[in-house]
């Protein structure tokens, strides 16, 4: 007997990576083994030396597949064993081990939009639908397109174990969002990736194509982000590590040290306008969905909990972003004694 094992990577495409993957047939009860790949082709190598490897870091029951099969999640090693420049987990391992006292989670929400051909879901033929307001988590076919792909992704994750936490239409026809968490910023980023991997697979077998793209039509449409919601132990239990983390946030070179990580084409989705700030001004608020940072009404109620970083774009690499949030607001924490 026999089972298939996805092993699935992240590639080396600038400005924003891709997800690559291919089929290992492993003997029963075979462990899941390093494995190599041609990075030449995946813009992780130049020809003359192509060879990587690929290293299993995390594995799931593949629903796609059923039975015994998974899909195995790899970090991206160069020959020598060492991580591949392209690596951004091996990045975040240290500083989550770091904090780990600090229990940071993580509850991102992916945003995204389904494409028929050239044109978002739902957008007629050389022509534009109604404007916004009626497709926000609406019901009804003249407002929600794609509901049966977003459903079938939904199974899919439950059945791999992941930890969603919600699924919803977004503002623009044919966008919509998943939550992933909460969890620690390794188990979210790994989780995370593997959703995205399971919603291009999925929508795959409708014909449809799934973008991150963070202003996928341009002019009086919603951008798509990736919401990053955080807290440490100390935010669950005390206000005033609330405001510190968001003071963190907003110190001196802080604000733009983020942005420019958060995504490609920060600019074109951080206008100000669409419930987003300024790219170039950091803001934090109670409530506030036109500020950087948002502290939800429960949490000033309840004197404890989380918050909301809104700058993330959909297409922002998870391992990046919980990395410098960790970093940023656990050290906040620290030098201002709230640890």
């Amino acid at each position: 007997m026999s089972y298939k094992a996805e092993y699935i990577w992240i590639d080396g495409t600038e400005p924003t990576a891709k997800l690559r993957s291919k089929t290992k047939i492993l003997a029963d009860g075979a462990e899941l083994p390093i494995w190599g790949f041609d990075g030449s082709s995946t813009n992780q190598a130049e020809g003359h030396a192509s060879d990587r490897v690929l290293q299993p870091v995390f594995s799931c029951p593949d629903p796609i597949r059923g039975g015994e099969n998974v899909l195995v999640l790899c970090e991206v090693l160069n020959i020598d064993m060492t991580p591949h420049e392209s690596n951004a987990r091996a990045l975040l391992r240290p500083v989550a081990e770091k904090f780990a006292g600090q229990e940071p989670i993580f509850g991102i929400e992916q945003e995204y939009t389904f494409f028929d051909g050239a044109r978002p879901l739902g957008f007629p033929v050389g022509g534009f639908p109604a404007a916004q307001g009626g497709y926000y988590c609406g019901v009804g076919s003249d407002e929600i397109f794609g509901r049966q792909i977003v459903e079938k992704h939904l199974d899919h994750c439950l059945a791999a174990g992941l930890s969603i936490s919600g699924i919803n239409a977004e503002v623009m026809p044919g966008q919509w969002e998943f939550q992933v968490g909460p969890v620690g910023p390794l188990e979210v980023s790994d989780q995370l990736w593997i959703a995205r991997w399971l919603l291009y697979r999925t929508a795959e077998d409708f014909n449809v194509s799934a973008t991150l793209n963070p202003k996928p039509v341009k002019g009086d449409w919603n951008g798509a982000g990736a919401h990053t919601n955080f807290s440490t132990k100390a935010m669950r239990e005390d206000y005033r590590a609330i405001i510190s983390a968001c003071e963190a946030l907003g110190e001196g070179s802080k604000p733009l040290d983020h942005v420019k990580n958060y995504g490609a084409g920060i600019d074109e989705r951080l206008t100000g306008l669409h419930e987003t700030a300024p790219w170039n001004e950091f803001s934090y608020g109670v409530s506030d969905r036109g500020a950087s940072v948002r502290i939800p009404w429960q949490v000033e109620k309840d004197g404890k909990g989380y918050i909301e970083d809104r700058r993330p774009n959909a297409n922002v690499d998870p391992y990046v972003v919980t990395r410098l949030i960790t970093d940023t607001c656990c050290t906040g924490l620290e030098k201002d004694g709230l640890v």
